[in-house]
């Protein structure tokens, strides 16, 4: 498994990297691979979202192949991008989401945020603020898109809109939650770990079953 930090990247970049991996992930190329990255500004909505989207947003807007609805990404939020074999892990694409909300609380709390899972939504939650949104996309058992976590971003951006289709101040960052800004490249770091430790030992226990 492999985990690469991209820095700073425009969205659409992105994008077509992860289409180009998802191909050569379901030729057995390349090995299970975690893109982490920050996005110029920009929003995002899933391809079956109904969502009418606002007009004169302040930035582009993209729809895309993943689950999920409307929301936006921008510098001070990490974004990951795991491109997985969900056969190779033993996941299904429910059991999938779930295991990337594992790994995200688990990665954060020695920041000292205490995040959770609220039933009936993705993503993680402090109380009623949603800390990090997820939506992935699967084509020929290869998963892609990923997660968004908070940090140091600003909120303005979702007020703008309905973020996931919940009210507008929903959402909350590390930042906000601890009263200053964090180290990024700290939480980079330990998010990239964390993905390595948990799935890289459910592809070993999947190979030696």
């Amino acid at each position: 498994m492999l985990v690469r930090d991209l820095g700073l990247k425009e969205y659409e970049e992105v994008w077509n990297l992860q289409r180009k991996l998802v191909f050569e992930r379901g030729e057995g190329r390349i090995p299970d691979t975690v893109l982490l990255c920050q996005h110029h500004p920009v929003y995002t909505i899933g391809r079956s979202s109904k969502q009418a989207v606002p007009e004169s947003l302040p930035y582009p807007v993209h729809k895309i192949e993943r689950g999920g609805d409307l929301t936006w990404h921008g510098p001070g939020q990490l974004v990951g991008y795991p491109i997985f074999h969900l056969p190779g892990l033993g996941l299904k694409a429910r059991s999938y989401l779930a295991a990337i909300e594992a790994v995200l609380i688990e990665a954060i709390a020695p920041f000292g945020v205490r995040a959770a899972t609220v039933k009936g939504f993705t993503g993680l939650w402090v109380g009623r603020k949603k800390l990090a949104s997820i939506g992935v996309a699967v084509r020929g058992g290869v998963a892609y898109h990923g997660f968004a976590l908070n940090m140091n971003n600003t909120l303005a951006p979702f007020k703008l809109i309905h973020p996931c289709k919940l009210e507008s101040d929903v959402m909350t960052s590390m930042a906000k939650l601890l009263g200053g800004s964090i180290d990024e490249h700290a939480v980079s770091k330990a998010v990239g770990q964390a993905m390595l430790h948990y799935f890289g030992r459910m592809a070993k226990d999947d190979a030696l079953s």
